[in-house]
């Protein structure tokens, strides 16, 4: 199929795009939106491993999840194969030690993220019986897990009409209902997503608008900085976080390293590297031993 072109609406999504700055969510507008939408879909929707079978695993769903805070999907796609292939049920990520996790986690960044799985793994066995709970009010008691992402998992995983957002999402709605407006709060979203949202199959329609909103921001400038809750990811080269990483990489594999030897491979100024170690310990990602810095075995 042919891409939709870049830099412009095409004939139906310019007059979407009047009807809904005229009409806001209507019931045409929405009926029209949806057909849009899934049209895009049903020519150019994303393959992606995590969306397979008609009923995808909740737990792989989950997994894919949070993965993809922070991190693009191209990114997320090898790493979330490899990681299900090693853990491939919610009793092996329990049952893992903290190396074998964090280093399966490798290539991903903000690795509080890996841990906080493997922490609601470990809940999912002991409260659940191993099967994700479908209510996002008990997965929102899941370490790292916040209310888009319980909403996320409890549609995508179980087909539940959950009302959330996400940049997709928030680009998408930006574009067509609030296109001569800045500074738009998610308060004024969340009753768009709740109009438009194709409760009969909330999976397919998620699955759909993400898509068609990912797409839209390679075309057009992201509508998603006419947001206020808009952030710019703070410069990775030379950060705190990048440290962490390499950090963790010297001590994957190891029985321990030096501290001494961590600052001269490293080459960080030593006040730095001893604030940073020390988030690190409180954060659980590593263990002082002596002189030396070990990942805890559990």
């Amino acid at each position: 199929m042919q891409p939709w072109p870049v830099g412009r609406d095409t004939g139906p999504e310019a007059q979407l795009k009047t009807a809904a700055l005229r009409e806001g969510a209507s019931l045409a507008v929405v009926a029209g939106f949806q057909e849009l939408v899934y049209q895009f879909y049903c020519e150019q929707g994303r393959q992606l491993p995590w969306r397979e079978g008609t009923a995808p695993d909740p737990y792989r769903v989950l997994v894919s999840e949070v993965m993809l805070q922070q991190t693009q999907v191209d990114r997320v796609i090898p790493r979330f194969t490899a990681f299900v292939q090693q853990f491939p049920d919610p009793q092996s990520l329990a049952g893992a030690s903290t190396p074998q996790v964090l280093a399966a986690w490798q290539g991903l960044g903000y690795n509080r993220r890996a841990l906080n799985l493997q922490r609601a793994a470990r809940m999912i066995v002991d409260l659940w019986g191993g099967r994700v709970p479908e209510d996002p009010v008990l997965l929102q008691q899941l370490p790292g897990i916040g209310p888009y992402t319980a909403g996320a998992v409890a549609a995508f995983a179980f087909n539940r009409p959950q009302v959330f957002l996400e940049t997709n999402i928030r680009a998408v709605l930006l574009h067509f209902f609030f296109a001569d407006q800045e500074g738009i709060t998610d308060k004024q979203l969340l009753p768009v997503v709740e109009a438009v949202l194709d409760r009969a199959e909330p999976r397919t329609w998620y699955n759909a608008l993400m898509d068609y909103g990912s797409d839209l921001k390679r075309r057009f400038p992201n509508p998603s900085r006419r947001s206020c809750h808009h952030t710019v990811q703070s410069r990775f080269e030379g950060s705190d976080r990048q440290i962490r990483g390499a950090v963790l990489r010297l001590l994957l594999g190891s029985n321990g390293v030096a501290i001494t030897v961590i600052q001269k491979q490293l080459d960080v100024e030593a006040e730095r590297l001893k604030r940073i170690l020390e988030g690190m310990v409180k954060d659980g990602f590593v263990q002082k031993t002596g002189r030396k810095l070990i990942i805890p075995s559990t």
